[in-house]
C-alpha cells in the first residue's frame, strides 16, 4: 500500500478532514463553558419565585442550588481523567446531552425533590463538559501563541457568564416565570450538540490512568453528608439525630478518602504529594474560602433583595451587577499583574478588598437605599477580580509543569466545594426571610464571618505563597 493510499484509509486523518475549523471548535466549546458557569449564578435570582411556586422553604432552596454544585464538585476531577482515557469529544458530547436532559427536567419539575434531582443531573452534565472544553481547545490550537489567545477568549467568555446570570435570570423570571431559566438551555444545548458532532474530532490516550472511582465515590459521600448536616442543622438544630449521623458519616468518609488516596499514590484523584507543597495547599484553601464566602453570601443576598426589600427578579439582578462586573473586567488585568509580580500580593490585596466589602454589608437594613449597598458590592467584586487569577496561577505554578492540568482541576474543585458548603452554611445561619429580624441578624453574621475568613486567608497567602510565579521543576 502506498503512503498516499495509507493516508486516505487512516480514520484519524479522515476525521480530521471532516472536523470543523479551530475557530468553530473554539466557538462551540465556549458556548458549553458559558452555559456551565451561567447556571452557577442564574438560579440564585429565581430562588424566591421557585420557593413560592413550589411551596418550599430556605432548606429546599439550598438543595436546589447545592444539587448542581455538589455534582459538579464531586465529578470534576475524574471527568478530566475520563476524557484523557476515553476521548474528550465523547465525554463532552455526553456532558452536553446530560446537561440538556437535566435542564428540561428542571423546567418541567412538579415539586422540589424532582427539581433537586434534575439539578444533580445538570451538575453531572456540567462536570463532564467543563474539563473537556479546555482540553479540546488545546488540541485544536497546537501553536502556543494561538492556543494562549484561544484560552484567553475561553476564559473571557466564562467571566461574562457570571454577570450575565443575574441579568438573564431576572429578565426570564419576570417575563416568563422561573421555569424558563432552565428551559432556555435546551435549544442552546441541541445546537451545541449537533455542532460538536460535526466540528470536533476525537483525541484520547489509552495509556492515561483509569479514573479514580473509589476517590470519586468517597469524595461525593463526604460532600453530600457535610452539606446535609449543615442544611438539616439549620432546620432541626445541631443536636438532631440525623444531623449528628450525617456529621459522623462525613468524618468517616474523610478518613476513608485520605486512606484511599494515599494507597493510590500519584494516580489518585487528589495525589497526596501535591498537598505536601505549602503553596499549593494555600492557593487552594484561598480558592475554597473565596467561593465559600461568595456563593454563601450571594444566596442570602438575593433573598434579602427580593424577599426583604421587595425588588423584582430583574431589579435584583441589576443590583448585584457591580459585584460580578469587576470580576469580568479586572480578572484579565489581574492575571497580567500576577504574571509579573507573583501571586502573593495580588491574592492578599484581593482578599483584603473583598473583606472590606463584606464588612460593609452589615449596614444593610430592610429599607436601605441602594447607595448603602453599592460600596460593599464594588469592593467585594473588585477583590474577587484580583484574587481569582492569582490563586489559580499560584496553584498551577506550585506543581511540576506536567501536572498543571491536574492543578487547574483541583483549583476548580476547591472553588466548587467551597461554594456548596458555603450555601449550606449560609442558609442555616440566616434562616427564613419571613422572620425578618432573625434573617437580617444572620445576614450580618455571615457578612462578618466572611470578612473574618477573608482576613485569615490574607495571612495564609502572605505566609505561604511565593513572591514570584516560578514554575516548579521535578517531582
Amino acid at each position: 500500500m502506498t503512503k498516499a493510499s495509507a493516508t486516505l484509509h487512516d480514520p484519524a486523518v479522515g476525521q480530521a478532514r471532516r472536523a470543523g475549523s479551530p475557530r468553530t471548535v473554539l466557538l462551540v466549546m465556549c458556548a458549553g463553558y458559558f452555559l456551565v458557569l451561567l447556571d452557577v449564578t442564574v438560579v440564585n435570582v429565581a430562588l424566591p419565585a421557585i420557593g413560592s411556586g413550589l411551596g418550599t422553604d430556605v432548606g429546599g432552596l439550598q438543595w436546589v442550588v447545592d444539587g448542581y454544585a455538589l455534582a459538579l464538585a464531586s465529578l470534576m476531577l475524574t471527568s478530566g481523567t475520563t476524557g484523557d482515557r476515553y476521548g474528550h469529544r465523547r465525554v463532552v458530547l455526553a456532558g452536553l446531552a446530560v446537561f440538556g436532559v437535566g435542564s428540561l427536567a428542571c423546567g418541567l419539575a412538579p415539586d422540589v425533590p424532582v427539581l433537586v434531582a434534575a439539578r444533580v443531573v445538570q451538575g453531572v452534565g456540567a462536570a463532564l463538559l467543563l474539563p473537556g472544553t479546555l482540553a479540546i481547545i488545546g488540541r485544536a490550537f497546537p501553536d502556543p501563541a494561538s492556543r494562549a489567545r484561544a484560552i484567553g477568549l475561553w476564559a473571557g467568555i466564562g467571566s461574562l457568564a457570571l454577570p450575565a446570570g443575574p441579568l438573564v435570570g431576572g429578565a426570564l423570571v419576570d417575563g416568563l416565570g422561573w421555569r424558563s431559566v432552565f428551559l432556555v438551555n435546551v435549544p442552546i444545548v441541541l445546537v451545541a450538540l449537533v455542532w460538536s458532532v460535526v466540528a470536533v474530532r476525537e483525541s484520547r490516550d489509552s495509556r492515561a490512568p483509569l479514573p479514580d472511582l473509589p476517590g470519586m465515590l468517597l469524595g461525593a459521600l463526604l460532600l453530600f453528608a457535610a452539606t446535609y448536616a449543615f442544611i438539616q442543622g439549620g432546620r432541626s438544630g445541631a443536636g438532631a439525630p440525623q444531623v449528628l449521623a450525617a456529621a459522623a458519616v462525613a468524618v468517616v468518609a474523610l478518613l476513608a478518602l485520605g486512606a484511599a488516596e494515599i494507597r493510590r499514590g500519584d494516580t489518585a484523584m487528589l495525589p497526596p504529594a501535591l498537598f505536601r507543597r505549602p503553596a499549593f495547599g494555600a492557593a487552594n484553601t484561598a480558592a475554597g474560602i473565596m467561593n465559600l464566602c461568595t456563593l454563601g453570601t450571594l444566596f442570602v443576598l438575593m433573598l434579602y433583595l427580593q424577599s426583604v426589600q421587595g425588588r423584582s427578579a430583574l431589579n435584583a439582578g441589576l443590583a448585584v451587577l457591580p459585584l460580578f462586573a469587576p470580576l469580568a473586567v479586572i480578572a484579565p488585568f489581574g492575571g497580567r499583574v500576577t504574571s509579573r509580580i507573583g501571586a502573593r500580593l495580588p491574592a492578599a490585596a484581593g482578599l483584603l478588598c473583598a473583606a472590606m466589602g463584606m464588612a460593609l454589608l452589615t449596614r444593610a437594613q430592610p429599607h436601605s437605599a441602594y447607595p448603602v449597598l453599592l460600596p460593599a458590592l464594588l469592593l467585594w467584586g473588585i477583590g474577587l477580580g484580583v484574587l481569582t487569577p492569582a490563586v489559580v496561577a499560584a496553584a498551577i505554578a506550585a506543581v511540576p509543569e506536567e501536572r498543571s492540568g491536574l492543578a487547574s482541576a483541583v483549583s476548580n474543585t476547591a472553588r466548587q466545594t467551597g461554594g456548596a458548603i458555603g450555601i449550606a452554611v449560609a442558609g442555616a445561619v440566616a434562616g427564613q426571610p419571613a422572620h425578618q429580624g432573625h434573617f437580617l441578624r444572620g445576614f450580618h453574621t455571615l457578612a462578618l464571618g466572611s470578612a473574618g475568613l477573608y482576613a485569615a486567608g490574607t495571612v495564609l497567602v502572605l505566609a505561604l505563597l511565593p513572591g514570584a510565579l516560578l514554575p516548579t521543576r521535578g517531582k
